[in-house]
């Protein structure tokens, strides 16, 4: 590959707004993208960017998508039917969450499909599933996988770069998300009973499919666990959300781009639901099922549109999290094999070589003519870019 041309050989430097060369490259890790001037402007493909589906494109995406969500949204009915022993032990009062949760499942493949039929996210998606069954990355660093998972899963260590308070609220949420997801979704489907056999306790067996994994005295500690883990885990979800939302009505840089449907919203029903949550037990503790009914509705609301929104607004970041652990082990693997890539100007490390040539491949799918800037740094993107601007556009500027 020839080298891009230097700012200062005026002869050769692009006019502003090409596609090529440093008026045309961007000043992040990946360029974007711009409308294409070839397309006249009353073809079918004015106005669409680089890269962007043709119609007919566009709805094979669709279909695709629709029918991912239709194929998983029977997987779960059927799983919830057998599971529960042909609904023997589905309770009919929880109803509206199961129903909510074949929502999502539908909603969540549907996303899923059409996230990775982008360019860029099907590359990393392909890589990260190619390191993810490398056997040769598992012999070479067998212990990989499980710290990814750990690192970017688990505790998310690169939050607490940026600021240990947002850290610590994002685990409490995390947590408490968790442990209510693991007690929620099996009960709601069916899978979970709890029985007792005098009716009324205290002794009673937990079954997961019919079959009985222990039995424990409700009147214990282990008990006291069973029957409170959702309160255990609103107590961690409300003051993580709190926090959030106070510094989105107070920090000044997260006021300015919040949207309130996709940042707001989601605050607003997490505590929503673990404070209704914490009332539903407080009325059945200290005020004999006073206003139980009117909190249980506005539980289930709460709950089913949160369950609802969640792969159409931020909380699809959750589904889409897992995805950086193949990516994270894509790169980690490269760096062992020190295929680590230097910036063609400064000579400053950028990332792993399979990482760039990966970037340059997306932008080459995506009709990008300047994928050869990926192999430039941040910074000299920002002064060849500044460099072409004075050549061709403030010609003798001082």
């Amino acid at each position: 590959m020839t080298e891009p041309p230097e700012a200062s050989d005026e002869a050769a430097q692009p006019t502003p707004g090409a596609r090529t060369g440093p008026a045309g490259a961007s000043g992040s890790d990946a360029p974007t993208g711009s409308t294409s001037p070839t397309s006249p402007v009353g073809s079918p493909d004015a106005g669409r960017g680089p890269g962007a589906l043709p119609p007919t494109g566009a709805r094979s995406v669709n279909g695709r998508a629709t029918a991912a969500g239709v194929i998983v949204s029977a997987l779960l009915i059927l799983a919830i039917v057998l599971g529960s022993r042909l609904l023997e032990n589905f309770d009919s009062a929880l109803l509206p969450y199961a129903v909510a949760t074949v929502f999502l499942a539908f909603g969540v493949a549907y996303r899923y499909t059409v996230w990775v039929s982008a360019p860029g996210a099907r590359r990393l998606f392909k890589q990260g599933w190619r390191s993810f069954f490398s056997v040769a990355n598992f012999r070479r660093a067998p212990t990989a996988l499980p710290r990814m998972i750990a690192t970017y899963l688990g505790f998310q260590k690169f939050l607490g770069a940026r600021s240990h308070a947002r850290w610590a609220a994002h685990q409490l949420i995390f947590w408490g998300c968790v442990l209510a997801a693991l007690i929620t979704f099996p009960l709601t489907w069916g899978w979970f009973t709890f029985t007792s056999g005098s009716g009324s306790g205290p002794g009673y067996e937990m079954r997961i499919w019919g079959f009985k994994i222990i039995g424990f005295d409700s009147l214990d500690f282990l008990g006291w666990l069973m029957f409170h883990g959702l309160d255990i885990a609103a107590v961690l979800v409300i003051p993580g959300a709190s926090y959030f939302l106070w510094r989105r009505m107070k920090d000044r840089g997260a006021i300015t781009g919040q949207r309130f449907a996709y940042d707001l919203v989601p605050l607003i029903a997490l505590i929503v639901i673990s404070v209704t949550g914490l009332l539903l037990t407080f009325s059945s503790l200290f005020l004999h099922g006073g206003g139980y009914e009117f909190l249980a509705v506005l539980h289930m609301v709460s709950v089913v549109f949160t369950l609802i929104y969640i792969p159409f607004g931020k909380f699809f970041h959750i589904v889409q999290r897992p995805a950086a652990v193949g990516m994270q082990l894509f790169k980690y693997t490269a760096r062992q094999d020190e295929e680590v890539f230097a910036c063609r100007r400064c000579e400053e490390p950028i990332d792993t070589g399979p990482y760039v040539e990966n970037l340059r491949g997306t932008m080459r799918d995506l009709g990008l003519d300047f994928d050869e800037w990926a192999e430039y740094c941040p910074r000299c993107k920002r002064v060849l870019r500044g460099s072409a601007y004075l050549s061709q556009v403030k010609k003798g500027y001082k």
